[in-house]
């Protein structure tokens, strides 16, 4: 049974407790940490959100029946304590509190708690299936709480920084209709509308761009969006964008607003001096230098095309890929001369699982040696070459691909990557931002047999490529902008169409009949009948933005409530079981055969 907090009212928190209060009567409340008892006097760690603060209950102080209820006091029960401020006499400078403590003569037993089923405590090795079933204790945890209040100070700096630029912020609907948007829908069935089915939105896509069709002319948002698709560590079924849009702009005025924006961010929650301009890359030098479009650029390790070397080489993988059209490159490893035979056969297969039929390789000695899987079908001066463009000296390991270039980029991106992790190059206390741009308006579908829009069917295509949509429109490269951070693609967003000859002949390249079109975006096509301004915008993952700055891994570490893999919640149980008068409502009936 818990006692009431009558007559006791809290006057700070544990670590706004300091050396300026000693003397003063205080009340502070919390979950007892730690107890450690030396018979007339027990010590008491007491947490709440904001640390850690030392109580000292003395027997002399205290009648009694007050020092038994002392005595009862365990781990997570939650209590109010009064008492005076002192001096600590054994000083602990790892504690913001370990200068002062607080000599009890009023404690309340406010609620008596269980055994947890793990210990409340930072770092903790628990798994993490039985934290997230426990989540309300996880919770407690100082380093989640810090990540929740690093999230609030983000969103916080987020909203006043777009405030003061003229953004006004505005809620989108849940409940909305299923468009073609690449994942799968969540869907909502109706039951005032028997047989039709509300989705949860992807994105907000269609309704910022009404919006400025209706005159806000600079929207945003953080905002829930739904897709059902497979997860990973940076995937959640239900996930937060910051969500933007502005009118009357073109590429360079959205990337200036966003990164004064990061700038802001970075520097209210983590006091970090982000530099600007951020780099820029387009979507084919990152390809080429880096295989990736979210290129990881703090460290090198940057791909080399030596198809114009090996075109003619003798060796008949180098030449076949080429003249299959594609390419053959290699990255330096630089200092990995020295892995050993089986190392060197372990980054092969890393290549081998991104879809490389295998890994060509070249070691040069301390002493310049040569060792090599391929030197043996070519002439010495062709090694040479190689050797040469690639900038290699002695010590160095190289790494080289030959197929099509998809998986070329693929193999030799990620190997660059596995590479930079096995040699530790990068650190999670570097933030390298880049902006990569102009990336393909479309890519072929190879299930479907057509083009399908690389972001979404209503992306500006580059002005001197309009023409190219009718005769060659894989060659198109759009007014498609993405900011990464260390390797991660942080957000994206484009400039969109608002001319009906060009939206038009997008639909068209698409495989779009006009009926198709009005169909799934019938509403924003009426919209844009009356007047649409030029816009555009961006939107960025803020589960992902807030995993990098507390450097975790996962961004189920930043969120209050996330799902496990199978989008299942430990906690709640969540998807549950409807009862049958609920499906009847809704004119549903399950069907009991399938699984």
């Amino acid at each position: 049974m818990g006692e009431s907090m009558l007559g006791l009212k809290r006057t700070h928190y544990c670590t706004e407790v300091d050396e300026q209060l000693i003397g003063e009567e205080i009340v502070v409340m919390g979950w007892v940490q730690k107890r450690r008892n030396l018979g007339s006097l027990i010590f008491i760690d007491l947490r709440d959100r904001s640390g850690i603060l030392q109580i000292v209950f003395d027997e002399k102080d205290l009648d009694n029946k007050d020092f038994s209820k002392v005595e009862s006091l365990r781990s997570e029960f939650v209590i109010g304590v009064r008492g005076q401020v002192r001096k600590r006499e054994s000083i602990n400078p790892n504690m913001k509190t370990g200068y002062v403590e607080v000599i009890a003569n009023e404690l309340r037993i406010l609620s008596e708690a269980e055994t947890p089923p793990f210990a409340i405590e930072e770092e903790t090795n628990v798994k993490e299936d039985l934290r997230l079933k426990y989540r309300y204790l996880d919770l407690r945890r100082p380093d989640l709480q810090r990540n929740l209040l690093l999230r609030h100070k983000v969103a916080q700096s987020l909203r006043s920084f777009l405030d003061s630029e003229g953004f006004i912020e505005i809620e989108t609907p849940m409940l909305a209709r299923s468009t073609p948007e690449g994942a799968r829908d969540y869907l909502v069935p109706s039951r005032i509308h028997k047989g039709s089915f509300y989705a949860l939105p992807q994105s907000p896509q269609t309704f910022k761009q009404l919006l400025m069709v209706s005159g806000f002319d600079r929207y945003f948002q953080i905002v829930k969006c739904f897709r059902d698709e497979d997860l990973r560590a940076d995937r959640q079924p239900e996930f937060t964008q910051i969500d933007m849009e502005l009118s009357f702009v073109d590429v360079d005025d959205v990337i200036d607003v966003n990164e004064r924006l990061l700038q802001k961010v970075f520097k209210d929650a983590l006091d970090i001096d982000i530099s600007l301009p951020i780099p820029r890359l387009t979507y084919q030098e990152a390809m080429d230098r880096f295989g990736s479009d979210k290129p990881d650029i703090r460290f090198g390790l940057e791909l080399v095309d030596i198809s114009d070397i090996v075109k003619n080489c003798g060796f008949k993988v180098f030449e076949g890929a080429i003249e299959n059209g594609g390419s053959v490159r290699g990255i330096n490893a630089k200092t990995c001369g020295t892995f050993s035979r089986k190392q060197i056969d372990a980054l092969v297969e890393v290549g081998k699982t991104y879809g490389a039929k295998g890994i060509a390789w070249l070691a040069i000695g301390e002493d310049g040696t040569i060792k090599s899987s391929f030197t043996k079908f070519i002439s010495e001066d062709i090694s040479q070459e190689i050797i040469k463009a690639m900038d290699g000296q002695n010590g160095d390991l190289l790494l080289f691909c030959a197929d099509k270039n998809s998986i070329v980029y693929d193999a030799l991106g990620n190997l660059r990557l596995e590479i930079a992790k096995r040699l530790d190059l990068t650190s999670k206390d570097d933030y390298s931002f880049v902006w990569v741009t102009e990336f393909p308006l479309l890519e072929w579908d190879e299930e479907e047999e057509r083009y399908v829009a690389k972001h979404h069917p209503f992306t500006m295509p580059m002005d001197e490529d309009i023409k190219l949509l009718t005769t060659d429109p894989g060659k198109v490269r759009a007014k498609a902008y993405d900011i990464c951070l260390n390797g991660v693609e942080l957000g994206g967003g484009s400039i969109r169409i608002y001319q009906k000859d060009i939206q038009e002949k997008m639909f068209s390249a698409l495989g779009f009949t006009k009926e198709a079109a009005y169909e799934n975006f019938g509403f924003l096509l009426n919209a844009f009948k009356y007047g649409v301004p030029p816009h555009g915008g961006l939107a960025y993952g803020f589960d992902r933005m807030i995993m990098l700055m507390t450097k975790e891994d996962s961004i189920r570490d930043v969120i209050a409530f996330p799902k496990v893999k199978d989008a299942s919640c430990p906690m709640t149980d969540a998807p549950g079981m409807v009862t049958k008068k609920q499906l009847e409502e809704l004119g549903l009936k399950i069907d009991e055969n399938k699984e």
